[in-house]
């Protein structure tokens, strides 16, 4: 397993899926995964997506800059550091972001997200 080829195609999967349907992300968190967007904690799939599909927007594009990411533990997980841009429909200006993910095998043979940080970056 490439530890970089398995963070660039769960990148790719995240922020398209969150793109177009962002109810979607559902199966890629866990009872047990937590969110903290811009300082609020969530636990648990249904809430973390119930919270991402109340965001005040409807239609977004993610611009990725930057992909990095590390093997975590004994257990086979990844740690997946992203920035990029955030183009909202109808801004003129892009955001800028920073999302942490860390990433767990599944007895399935994929991932889910156990832990995911997202911040904006104010200039």
């Amino acid at each position: 397993m490439d530890p970089d080829a398995v963070a660039k195609a769960f990148v790719e999967h995240y922020y398209s899926t969150f793109d177009t349907t962002r109810a979607g992300l559902a199966n890629l968190y866990q009872d047990t995964s937590m969110l903290t967007f811009e300082g609020e904690k969530i636990q648990g799939s249904q809430s973390i997506v119930s919270k991402l599909t109340s965001l005040p927007f409807q239609q977004c594009k993610h611009n990725i800059t930057t992909v990095d990411c590390q093997p975590s533990g004994p257990a086979g997980g990844m740690l997946v550091f992203v920035s990029g841009n955030l183009q909202l429909a109808g801004e003129q200006h892009a955001l800028k972001f920073s999302q942490m993910f860390h990433l767990m095998p599944t007895p399935q043979g994929s991932f889910f997200v156990l832990n995911d940080i997202f911040r904006l970056n104010y200039a």
